[in-house]
């Protein structure tokens, strides 16, 4: 008998045993919420929480103040009131699957983070020293969120109009800020909202949007509100509305049409000033006044009618026009402009045409080209010379096209660039021209190789150098009028760190692309071939050459319309200048014509090279995954390695692989920087970068930052 209940107890206490071991290895903290937990501390300045660390640790497990679990995620941060500083903009969006954030009576500054988890319920900031604008990605991204407070923040600038999604939102809080302009139409989507306060801010307009919401709080006081006062708000239990420049009217709705009665009626005061017209019935009905109204409605209608003539003659008009422009066009086009590819002319009855055509060149085709990188050149360089034949160069001098045999405008625009509202000319060269240049694509002027062609170094009799590349590949195929269009989108991209194009070939076969030369070669080179521009990229260089890289991307996204994806973004398609300023190329390729199979093979040519991002290897492709891309390159800046280095341990070839797991680790990360600075870099500057690329670097696409952002935080590093 004894040994019967020696074995139970026995038992008992093995199985007491067991499940304390499973509860504590289901306590382990998720490894991705350790490195957020572990970047908070950083950004909030290491303040005397109990329990919390700067690296590692078991935030769940060792129940870190402020931090509740379920299983192994963190689930709430209730930080309330412990007189915090620092920032939490970019620790915050790290966390996976947050519900509550309570942030609210410390002294947090920076911006408000542009994303968090969707997965957020409670987010309260309040009484901070939070600045800036509210995100609008912000709150288009958090549908579960239903209690948002960020009052009593030094927040500026509009509510944004991104309630859309907001459905669950019962409470929102954004009183005591110095928020302007008028209440978002989307606020109508709040259906579920029950407190609404905007107290004390400079918020103007009227207060439509909020009569069909179900408040039962709403305070609006000392503010900039006018106009009347909808009838719904006024039957909500709390409503406070002091402070505003309203009028006394209140808007009813109109009474429902009756039939026409056989008296007159009765007359009663209206509720509505009588200027107020459509709102009450007329105050008088005379003889007289149904004369004028009926002569009111006739030259209303007449008038109605001389207008619409009016703008049916305007419309017409236009249309002659327009279509007298297409017929110049059209003539234009069939005198042979851009026709000489397809008449497969000999190179003397080329010359010739060339000849009569460019006497008679328009005065708006005379381009105008500007040296957007200052190299110094004095004016006698402005006109090159080739056997007495005058070529375009991109500087102020004007370029007179009449006395080049050789080449012709075809191209005149105004493209909206950064700081570029001159007028660009783009030129058409003969295959004669630019063999002459390039010794005929001889091995002495090759320059390199990449996935769209080879390039040649071109140099003009007066020693200026162009680069000039022998499209191939996906481009190779298309028709002469589909690589015309090409031509003329990638002229139109005109950014300062953007490599100009500078005219084109097609005739003979031949498809070439003349850009400007860029004599530092490639960023790839100068991290990992060129050993002399490697000891020129200090630190500081290395951050303008990530920001000269990220303004061009964010160019591309944000400004060109359409948008372009570059598709192909690394370090080998980064040119550097005489003044080692970032040059991207290679945009517009492939063509936007590409296919879905286009598209995977991008992504595998991204692959292989180790920059691309997980959704590329199925043919997704999207301006999320240039960033990705861009987060590798700002790596290869930072370690100076290479994305996949064979010389290294197995563990460690895939550069992506092997920094992530370091990025939040201030000691990793100190070792992780290009042994060729010499340990001459912040520690401050290495953390902020490493975070940048962190969060370029998310396996998930909308969570990486669009290149707007990057390009502010790049700035602050």
């Amino acid at each position: 008998m004894e040994r019967v209940k020696w074995m139970a107890c026995s038992r008992l206490i093995l199985g007491v045993v067991v499940a304390f071991r499973a509860s504590l290895s289901l306590a382990i903290t998720d490894p991705l919420d350790v490195a957020a937990m572990n970047t908070l501390y950083m950004y909030l300045k290491f303040p005397p929480l109990s329990r919390w660390v700067a690296a590692g640790g078991d935030p769940c497990g060792e129940q870190w103040q402020g931090v509740n679990c379920v299983f192994s995620n963190i689930t709430e941060l209730n930080l309330n009131g412990l007189n915090l500083g620092g920032t939490v903009a970019a620790a915050l969006p790290l966390f996976n699957s947050v519900f509550k954030i309570d942030l609210s009576n410390n002294h947090i500054s920076g911006g408000i983070p542009s994303y968090l988890p969707p997965t957020l319920t409670t987010l309260s900031l309040a009484f901070n020293q939070f600045n800036g604008s509210i995100p609008d990605a912000l709150l288009s991204s958090l549908s579960q969120l239903s209690y948002l407070a960020v009052n009593n923040n030094l927040l500026s600038g509009g509510i944004p109009d991104s309630f859309q999604q907001l459905k669950s939102l019962q409470s929102l809080d954004l009183s005591g800020n110095n928020l302007s302009s008028q209440l978002p139409p989307s606020m109508r989507n709040l259906s579920s909202l029950i407190s609404l306060q905007l107290q004390n801010n400079k918020l103007t307009g009227t207060l439509d949007v909020l009569e069909d919401l179900p408040l039962q709080n709403l305070n609006v006081e000392s503010n900039l509100f006018s106009g009347p006062i909808p009838a719904k708000l006024l039957t909500i239990p709390n409503f406070r509305k002091d402070g505003n420049p309203f009028n006394t009217t209140i808007i009813y709705s109109p009474p429902p049409s009756s039939p026409p009665l056989s008296s007159p009626p009765i007359l009663a005061p209206s509720p509505v000033h009588s200027s107020v017209i459509g709102f009450g019935p007329s105050t008088f009905h005379s003889t007289s006044s149904r004369t004028l109204t009926s002569k009111r409605f006739f030259w209303s209608i007449l008038g109605g009618g001389a207008i619409i003539v009016a703008l049916g003659i305007c419309i017409l008009s236009l249309l002659v026009c327009k279509k007298k422009k297409l017929m110049g066009h059209a003539k234009r086009h069939d005198s042979g402009v851009y026709n000489d590819h397809e008449k497969k002319l000999s190179d003397n009855y080329a010359i010739q045409k060339n000849n009569q055509e460019e006497k008679a060149v328009p005065k708006q085709l005379t381009g105008t080209y500007e040296d957007k990188r200052g190299l110094g050149t004095d004016r006698a360089d402005s006109e090159i010379t080739v056997k007495g034949v005058g070529v375009s160069s991109r500087y102020n001098e004007p370029t007179h096209f009449q006395n080049l045999p050789v080449d012709k405008a075809i191209l005149n625009s105004s493209v909206p660039g950064e700081g570029r509202t001159d007028a660009i000319s783009l030129k058409s060269f003969t295959v004669a021209t630019v063999q002459q240049w390039t010794d005929s694509f001889s091995e002495d002027h090759f320059v390199g190789e990449g996935n769209f062609g080879c390039v040649y170094e071109a140099e003009l009799p007066s020693g200026k150098l162009l680069a000039v590349k022998k499209v191939s590949g996906r481009a190779w195929e298309l028709t002469d009028e589909q690589f015309l269009q090409l031509v003329s989108k990638i002229s139109e991209i005109q950014h300062t760190n953007i490599v100009d194009l500078v005219g084109y070939c097609s005739e003979h076969g031949q498809r070439l692309l003349v850009y400007d030369y860029c004599k530092n070669g490639t960023l790839y080179d100068a991290l990992h071939a060129d050993g002399e521009i490697h000891k020129n990229l200090s630190w500081n260089t290395r951050i303008q050459l990530a920001i000269g890289a990220a303004r061009a991307l964010q160019y591309l996204h944000e400004v060109s319309k359409p948008p372009i994806i570059h598709q192909n973004f690394r370090s080998t398609n980064i040119l550097l200048d005489d003044k080692l300023v970032a040059q991207v190329s290679d945009c517009c390729f492939p063509p936007s014509r590409a296919s879905s199979s286009a598209a995977e093979l991008c992504g595998h040519l991204l692959s292989s090279c180790g920059y691309s991002a997980p959704e590329c290897e199925s043919g997704s492709y999207t301006c999320k995954s240039d960033v990705y891309s861009f987060g590798v390159v700002m790596l290869e800046l930072l370690t100076g390695r290479k994305t996949y280095d064979r010389s290294q341990p197995r563990g460690d070839q895939h550069l992506v692989r092997w920094a992530i797991p370091q990025l939040h680790d201030i000691d990793a990360l100190c070792r992780m920087v290009d042994p060729s600075l010499g340990g001459e870099f912040p520690v401050k500057s290495l953390s902020r970068l490493a975070d940048i690329i962190a969060r370029c670097l998310q396996w998930d696409p909308e969570f990486r930052p669009s290149m707007s952002e990057t390009v502010q935080d790049l700035l602050q590093v």
